[in-house]
């Protein structure tokens, strides 16, 4: 019944060019567990007293993205689910959004009606931090800038709230810029208007680990020097 709601999901999609769904066992396995809850609870519910967040039981059960949302239901067959989830303005904007691109469902037959569950994400893979530091030095690079090899001034940089490290190894820079995002394919603005502005040769590129994310969403914390 699960890959039913998946079938019709996308078929869904497909009648307004959204493009089809990926499944994600992940995303399955939180929709299932939340799934089990609400037919132990009785009426249908997104969290119960004592529950994790939405976000946290998919980053638990091994989820990653930058996007999440979900979709619960009540009904007798799968496509009087759609067709509700459809009916709803909430729920068939969650299903039909263009910006998540996998999901997780989870049905459980309870004394005559079917319990439903739909997580829906834009899956984002985990960088490692030499990745995350080389997308973003790739997009500097365009611009014409030298991106130095070392890394260890801008890592150092990032781990500050403000200010520079104490001992820099690559000499003082003019400007530094510190951001998170869960998009590394493009720089916030404000960089990009000073790479454009021809005043700067170089520059240094750190990632670190992030801060105020919660658990289970992707996102890089940055900081760019340039000299």
């Amino acid at each position: 019944m699960a890959e039913q709601l998946f079938a019709l999901a996308n078929q869904a999609r497909a009648q307004v060019s959204a493009a089809p769904l990926k499944w994600d066992a992940a995303l399955a396995e939180a929709a299932r567990q939340h799934c089990a809850r609400m037919v132990a609870e009785g009426p249908i519910a997104h969290r119960y007293g004592g529950e994790a967040s939405l976000t946290d039981r998919a980053a638990a059960a091994g989820a990653h993205f930058s996007l999440i949302e979900e979709n619960v239901a009540l009904g007798q067959y799968p496509e009087q689910i759609q067709q509700g989830w459809m009916n709803s303005e909430g729920h068939r904007r969650n299903l039909l959004n263009p910006q998540v691109d996998r999901v997780g469902i989870a049905v459980i037959a309870h004394e005559g009606a079917l319990y439903a569950v739909a997580d829906f994400a834009r899956g984002e893979q985990a960088l490692t931090q030499e990745q995350a530091e080389n997308e973003v030095a790739g997009l500097m690079k365009m611009s014409g800038i030298r991106v130095l090899a070392g890394t260890e001034d801008a890592r150092a940089a990032c781990a500050m709230d403000q200010g520079l490290p104490a001992r820099l190894h690559d000499g003082l820079p003019t400007f530094l810029m510190r951001w998170q995002s869960t998009d590394l394919g493009k720089l916030p603005q404000a960089l990009v208007d000073r790479l454009g502005s021809g005043q700067f040769k170089q520059a240094a590129v750190g990632n670190c680990p992030r801060e105020n994310a919660a658990q289970g969403f992707t996102v890089y914390r940055m900081a760019a020097l340039l000299y």
